[in-house]
């Protein structure tokens, strides 16, 4: 699949905003930190990324009923859902100055029922493979996702024939739809009947 980028402009996709708040001061530090044991932006771009995805728990898997959306609160109160990792994943690579894009899957059931848009993070290095897709969601039995620029490895490879969809669109800003949702919601079960199904 080829990713499209929605900006043209390479610094929008380096920019802050309220959901991808690179200049917090806990942000800045554990960007800061992570840099520090890197050799490279290839090795901090999965050093950030391994982060995320161990030391955040997916709060659907965790059982955590609280809902967080801006990155310093991922980072803070450690729990997020697939959205909410992936905007602290693109907040600590643009701290570091390491172009992140928010994209998206629409996934469902095993029948096809209940879709849902699940959250990526596309990392722009250009030596090292360009664009290429990370999932921060978190593994559990079933789910092993890994950072990789020679080849995807998400947690969820799309099934077609149910329906589902991999958007080839590279957002530089949370997509309304999906931080409406967040930001609305008092909880992750409300927010669980509140997600969008497409885009």
């Amino acid at each position: 699949m080829e990713l499209i980028r929605e900006k043209p402009d390479l610094a929008d996709y380096l920019a802050a905003d309220d959901a991808i708040d690179h200049g917090h001061p806990l942000v800045r530090e554990t960007a800061a930190r992570l840099r520090a044991g890197a050799s490279d932006a290839c090795a901090y771009a999965e050093a950030a990324y391994v982060f995320v995805r161990d030391t955040i728990p997916h709060s659907q898997d965790a059982g955590d009923p609280r809902v967080t959306w801006r990155a310093s609160d991922v980072i803070a109160q450690r729990t997020g859902i697939c959205h909410a990792k992936a905007h602290a994943l693109a907040a600590l690579l643009r701290a570091e100055g390491v172009p992140a894009a928010l994209c998206y899957q629409r996934l469902t059931d095993d029948d096809g029922s209940n879709p849902v848009i699940h959250g990526l993070v596309a990392v722009g290095l250009p030596g090292c493979g360009g664009w290429s897709r990370q999932d921060p969601r978190g593994n559990k039995p079933g789910v092993d996702a890994r950072f990789s620029t020679d080849g995807e490895r998400l947690a969820f490879p799309v099934r077609p024939e149910l329906g589902e969809v991999d958007y080839p669109e590279l957002y530089a800003a949370p997509h309304p739809a999906v931080l409406r949702a967040l930001r609305a919601a008092p909880d992750r079960p409300y927010l669980w009947r509140t997600l969008p199904g497409a885009l």
